[in-house]
């Protein structure tokens, strides 16, 4: 790939060409191949010939008749050829090619699922990587601009028209800024190994954008829904498993008949059993064998194989829901995305708009610096949800094909053939394992001392008015949301709590699945006006909800109550 522009397809043909996991599915399926031909070989003759030579000492009634009382010892030389062929084996042969065939089926339905799965991976790396480009690009911008603000401040102070809180605030914000970019500096490295890793090269410099894949996604997701069902490789080869438990099971059986097989055999031997001489002999023999009693294993094996077929059936039940949560979970998350979008690029135009008038206003003295600083970080803000959302959208859109399994086919990707790269793809990816991971990227390193000093405590004066308690009891409230710890955060809600809609029982298990499923939660809380009469209280504030899948501003409104002196939630709302 090297500096040239890749493409989306690019990549995904890359990955499905050099990824593991598609060429071990790839050779497993040659191997189940091989091992239908084992299972029909038993249609076929067998042929066996034996030879053999050497000493040989007899003392039988053929030796003493001929006067050799103490035995005798001659030189044994023997041959003999031997052609089996089965006429009937109690239908075991037939139910070992059916079993091996729904195996060969059940795999050669794993190839495409395993490639559609990897396929996958590689858009959400692809993706990730322009991602995370453009979200350092912002954090760029963002920290240009504030280090404008600064220089703007720092000429005011010079002048005696501003003041040094203003400098010292500013300057916080451009370090805050700093650290910004540094975080998505590493967030995109992070991206950029997982690209590697799936595709098996690094991301080059030059990614193609994405555009969307509307014209290929279904009217409904009844219609993907049915789509899925029918053709998803995943489940298709979980319904073949159970028809090669059913085989199994029927194969279970061959003991219940005789089994015939057709004999034909030739044997010459010379000076054999104590006599001199040469022997000779030809049979063809019709042979019947019928085992009578086994000691139970028979049963048993029955008993098993019956076992089998269910674990196969439940196996695939399994799947069925798998295939059906992940394809509600990728509609899902494309409804939402998309009419998150039209909202986000008002609100980014709507934010341009305002802090370019927020700027000129502070030029005249009808802004606060303050004002100046929180509309840049709202503009950013904003510009990232709208660039996290978008691309949040393409991939739910390619996250619905590989739920129908359509993937590869919208993408004209082909799964490769044959072994693979074997020990030579360890040396091909082993160049790249330190590929593009420069220590001056991130910057100075502060010295040790400095960040220990910076580190160390300070003394804050609490506020202990009851508004003040209501403040920080809201903050540990966010806090303990943000960490994920579920049981921490219904401790802050009264045993009274009553939720807007539905019971207490069936609001905590939705909130224990939404927290448990999201990673990174950031909650921050802005605006908060307290209102306190005796032992309730009433705090409206605004909310910024933002993690890996979801991301929200709400205005919200909790109502408190004193209980045992801590104050608990007892409803909240939003408005």
């Amino acid at each position: 790939m090297g500096s040239e522009m890749v493409t989306l397809n690019d990549a995904v043909r890359e990955a499905l060409a050099t990824h593991p996991d598609v060429r071990v599915q790839s050779n497993e399926l040659q191997a189940r191949a091989q091992q239908i031909e084992q299972a029909k070989a038993g249609y076929k003759p067998r042929i066996d010939i034996t030879a053999a030579g050497g000493w040989e000492w007899n003392d039988n009634a053929a030796t003493r008749n001929a006067g050799y009382k103490d035995g005798r010892s001659l030189i044994r030389k023997e041959a003999g050829a031997r052609l089996s062929q089965m006429l009937f084996d109690g239908y075991a042969t037939d139910s070992e090619v059916a079993r091996q065939q729904a195996r060969y089926e059940s795999v050669a339905r794993r190839p495409e699922g395993v490639s559609q799965n990897v396929a996958l991976d590689a858009i959400k790396a692809y993706l990730d990587v322009l991602r995370h480009r453009e979200l350092l690009r912002l954090s760029e911008d963002n920290l240009q601009a504030h280090r404008r603000t600064e220089s703007q401040i720092r000429l005011r102070y010079k002048a005696g028209i501003g003041s040094s809180v203003d400098l010292d605030q500013v300057s916080g914000r451009r370090s805050n800024a700093e650290a910004s970019r540094l975080s998505d500096l590493v967030n995109l490295k992070d991206v950029e190994t997982r690209y590697l890793r799936t595709v098996g090269m690094p991301a080059p410099a030059e990614l193609q954008p994405v555009s969307g894949l509307e014209r290929n996604l279904p009217m409904s997701l009844a219609e993907a829904m049915e789509i899925a069902l029918a053709e998803h490789p995943t489940l298709r080869s979980a319904k073949a498993d159970v028809k090669a438990a059913l085989a199994q099971h029927e194969a279970a059986r061959q003991n219940d008949y005789p089994k015939l097989d057709l004999e034909l055999g030739s044997n010459w031997g010379d000076d054999q059993n104590g006599l001199k001489g040469t022997n000779k002999d030809l049979s063809a023999l019709i042979r019947l064998r019928y085992n009578l009693y086994s000691g139970g294993r028979d049963r048993a094996r029955k008993a098993q194989t019956a076992h089998l077929l269910n674990e196969a059936k439940e196996v695939r039940n399994q799947t069925y829901r798998e295939v059906v949560e992940s394809l509600r979970l990728a509609w899902s998350a494309y409804q939402a995305t998309r009419s998150q979008l039209g909202s986000l690029i008002d609100y980014v135009r709507a934010t341009t708009a305002t802090r370019k008038a927020y700027e000129k206003q502070f030029n005249i003295g009808k802004r606060t610096l303050v004002d100046l600083l929180n509309i840049e970080n709202e503009l950013f803000e904003a510009k990232r949800s709208l660039v996290e959302t978008r691309y949040d959208n393409l991939y739910a859109q390619y996250r619905i094909l590989a739920g129908m399994g359509r993937l590869l086919g919208v993408l004209g990707a082909e799964m490769p053939q044959g072994p693979g790269r074997g020990d030579e793809e360890l040396k091909s990816f082993g160049q790249y394992a330190a590929y593009d991971l420069k220590v001056e990227d991130f910057g100075p390193a502060i010295p040790r001392q400095q960040v220990t000093e910076s580190a160390a405590p300070t003394t804050v004066k609490a506020d202990i008015t009851p508004g003040g308690e209501v403040v920080n009891r809201i903050q540990d409230w966010a806090a303990a949301w943000a960490s994920g710890n579920v049981d921490n955060y219904f401790s802050f809600y009264s045993s009274a709590f009553k939720p807007a809609k539905g019971s207490r029982s069936a609001w905590r298990t939705a909130r224990r699945r939404v927290i448990g499923r999201a990673h990174n939660i950031q909650v921050d809380i802005d605006d908060i006006e307290v209102s306190v009469q005796g032992d309730n209280a009433t705090a409206r504030f605004r909310q910024r909800y933002r993690a890996h899948n979801y991301r929200d501003v709400s205005n919200k409104v909790l109502r408190l109550r004193r209980e045992n002196g801590r104050w608990m939630i007892v409803s909240e709302s939003n408005r």
